[in-house]
Parts: C-alpha cells; structure tokens; sequence
C-alpha cells in the first residue's frame, strides 16, 4: 500500500465484508491471512480498530467459519455476527439470507468522526452512498477490492466515489498465506503488468 496514502499520523479504521472479501481473494487464486492483514495495516497509520462481519448459519451442527470467527475475535479484530435467515423463495426453493449491509453502514457513520482514514474491504455497489456520507463528515475513504478477476468484483460507481482503490492483487504479497505472492504475480504477468501501484487515486480527497 502505497505510503502517500495512508499517513504515520492518520487514525484508521478497517471495515471487512467478510464474504465479499473471501470471493474476491478466492477469484484471484490465495487465502488471506488476517494475521499479516493485521500487522500490514497497523504500520501505515494508527490503526484504531478493524471490524470484521459475517453471518452464522446457528443451527449447523459444525458451521466452517466458525473457527475462523473466533481465531478473529480473538486476535484483535471486533467481530459483528449475526444468524443467518432462512425463507422459501417464489418458486419454493430454499433460500438463506445474512445481508450485514446495515451493521457495517450503523459502524461506518459511528465512527466517522473518530478517525481520519477508513478502509472498507467490499466492492458492493451498494455502499456508494454510504462512502459518500463519511468523506461529507471529513473522512478519507479507501476501498479495497478487485478489477482483474473476471467479471471484476468492485462495482464501477462504489469504486469513483472512493477517495482511493486498492487493488486487491497489489496486496496479496503483504496479506496473503503461502503461495499467495506466486499467484498475484501470475496474475500481473497474464495481464501484461509489469508492475502494479499498491494504491490509485481516484479523486482529491473531501
């Protein structure tokens, strides 16, 4: 992550979509390893506190992110869970919805005014309005998502209105578990990129 974009003084606030993260990581080939996420972010600025959200499914007898869930809690991330719903559709299939849109939005305008930079890990188009009401309290946004899986995983409108894209693949070197590294540089050379920025500015920020 390029360093004229986070500063040593600035007090940052890490905003993950889990699932969004997860398909993104998994569409460019490696796992993430939240352990070097951690660590990568906390020395580019004071890092204030890094929310991470999920839905459970409760009444599964082993769910596979579980463990995951409380290695996070456990290793300072704050943690928003909540069960996920399970409905019949029209056409009578099954369906299981645990949308998290709304806790992240509440967390995002909370913290706002305690912190200089956010960083939210999604591409979800949808919170486009949401990245715009905090660069209005003052707040530097960056998101953190990808344009080189195909289809692209960051919608085009969330991705203008940030004050900064990170590249996901230009990460996956510092965040990555084993293996990680090989597959983001196959990845650039595919695509005929020598070299990536870690960052992009797309506008001035607010």
């Amino acid at each position: 992550m390029s360093e004229s974009f986070v500063y040593p003084e600035e007090r940052l606030c890490l905003f993950i979509d889990g699932a969004n993260l997860y398909a993104a990581a998994r569409s460019l080939g490696f796992d993430i390893d939240y352990q070097k996420l951690l660590r990568h972010f906390s020395k580019r600025g004071r890092l204030i506190r890094a929310f991470y959200y999920t839905a459970l499914i409760e009444d599964q007898e082993f769910s596979p992110i579980r463990p995951l869930v409380d290695w996070l809690d456990y290793n300072g991330f704050t943690m928003v869970t909540k069960p996920t719903r399970e409905f019949t559709d029209a056409y009578g299939r099954r369906k299981i919805k645990g949308n998290m849109d709304i806790e992240l939005a509440i967390d995002v305008l909370e913290m706002a005014d305690k912190v200089d930079h956010i960083v939210l890990f999604s591409g979800d188009g949808d919170f486009r309005r949401l990245v715009d009401s905090a660069q209005r309290k003052g707040v530097r946004v960056s998101v953190v998502s990808t344009i080189n899986s195909n289809p692209p995983m960051v919608a085009d409108e969330l991705r203008r209105q940030a004050d900064h894209f990170i590249e996901l693949s230009d990460l996956a070197q510092h965040i990555s578990r084993a293996g990680g590294e090989n597959a983001a540089r196959r990845l650039r050379e595919e695509s005929g990129e020598e070299e990536m920025p870690q960052a992009r500015p797309l506008k001035n920020a607010v």
